[in-house]
């Protein structure tokens, strides 16, 4: 039985600091991440007392931070390491998790354009839910004002949808003094003003709706992502191409020194 040997095999030094480049780009951003994520929730008390984690009625951001942090955190590890190493194990769990999730990214993708109307009514569910959890988390606060004012929207379909948190609703007996009223990021501004006023939504609700386009934002944020995606689809597909092709350059990378490395240890 014959065998062929490579003649003057060796692992491309090139390639293998590339790959130890490109990854520890991403472990310092998981690192990041990770560390913005602990310090958002020791901020919050969390780290204290980490039952206020499953107390939380909505979604809580840092989740996200943490996981997208976790994510990148292990697979530039794996691949640092897996390349200074020369670890065939290491570069290929590098390699498939990121295929595996380039192929998730693609699948949700196709399953957006395709049940368009069931992904509308999911986010509009989440966005309703996270209504009803707006004053209990500071971070879920903020999201939900940070995509009304950029925005120019007003709940999930119209302004009434914050009749679902309970400080903010116009039933029941209650005694908030925002009791029928929006949050401030629902408030039409004027540009002249140098401070904002967190107060302008109070009584909003009580007035007659002819009156409510003077004062605050009476289209649902669910139409406002509708009509601002057709004039960003170029934006989108451009992110979503730009993401896909790191990837894509990180998987050639790995799978080209997994085969330089086997052809070393074949011809030994």
């Amino acid at each position: 039985m014959y065998y062929y040997r490579y003649e003057s095999a060796e692992v491309s030094c090139c390639y293998k600091y590339l790959m130890f480049s490109y990854n520890i780009i991403f472990w310092l951003a998981g690192v990041a991440f990770i560390a913005v994520g602990f310090w958002a929730w020791s901020e919050k008390g969390v780290l204290l007392d980490l039952t206020q984690v499953t107390r939380l009625h909505g979604f809580d951001p840092v989740w996200l931070v943490l996981v997208v942090g976790g994510v990148t955190f292990i697979l530039g590890f794996a691949g640092c390491v897996g390349a200074l190493r020369e670890n065939i194990c290491l570069l290929k769990f590098f390699s498939g998790v990121i295929g595996f999730i380039f192929i998730l990214e693609l699948t949700a993708a196709v399953l957006a354009v395709v049940f368009q109307s069931q992904v509308r009514e999911w986010i509009n569910d989440f966005f309703l839910a996270n209504v009803k959890g707006y004053r209990d988390d500071i971070d879920l606060q903020n999201l939900i004002d940070s995509l009304q004012r950029m925005n120019h929207c007003c709940g999930a379909q119209e302004p009434n949808d914050w009749d679902l948190n309970v400080y903010f609703s116009c039933n029941g007996t209650h005694r908030s003094r925002e009791k029928c009223g929006v949050p401030f990021s629902c408030c039409i501004t004027d540009p002249a003003d140098s401070v904002l006023n967190t107060q302008c939504g109070y009584d909003v609700r009580n007035r007659p709706k002819r009156e409510w386009t003077d004062h605050i934002y009476t289209k649902g944020c669910i139409a406002a992502l509708e009509d601002w995606l057709p004039g960003n689809l170029y934006t989108v597909a451009i992110v979503f191409i730009v993401i896909s092709l790191l990837q894509m350059v990180g998987i050639y990378l790995a799978r080209t020194l997994i085969s330089d490395i086997e052809k070393v240890n074949f011809s030994y």
